[in-house]
């Protein structure tokens, strides 16, 4: 089954390799546009992650949604599954 994850009407991935994690649908990396999204600071509650979240803003360079986008760097066993992989949230839409 494939999977998309859609940000004001745009797909900014798509696959039919996604996994289930905790809750959350991952996307493979390479199967999403990285270009819409932004790397966002860390904040000192991400610095302390077991993971390594690294968050991202999903923009297009007109609008923003803060944050809507994360990936594991790091992960511990219990996510390694999803080792640099794309989750989403918030304003994206995942179906």
């Amino acid at each position: 089954m494939t999977h998309t994850a859609t940000w004001h009407g745009q797909v900014i991935a798509s696959s039919d390799r996604t996994l289930e994690v905790g809750g959350y649908r991952y996307f493979p990396r390479k199967e999403v546009q990285m270009d819409l999204l932004k790397i966002t600071p860390k904040t000192p509650s991400d610095l302390e992650c077991p993971h390594g979240v690294q968050f991202y803003d999903v923009t297009d360079g007109k609008a923003a949604s803060p944050r809507a986008a994360w990936s594991y760097l790091a992960p511990q066993p219990k996510m390694k599954s999803v080792d640099h992989w794309i989750g989403f949230w918030e304003d994206v839409e995942v179906r």
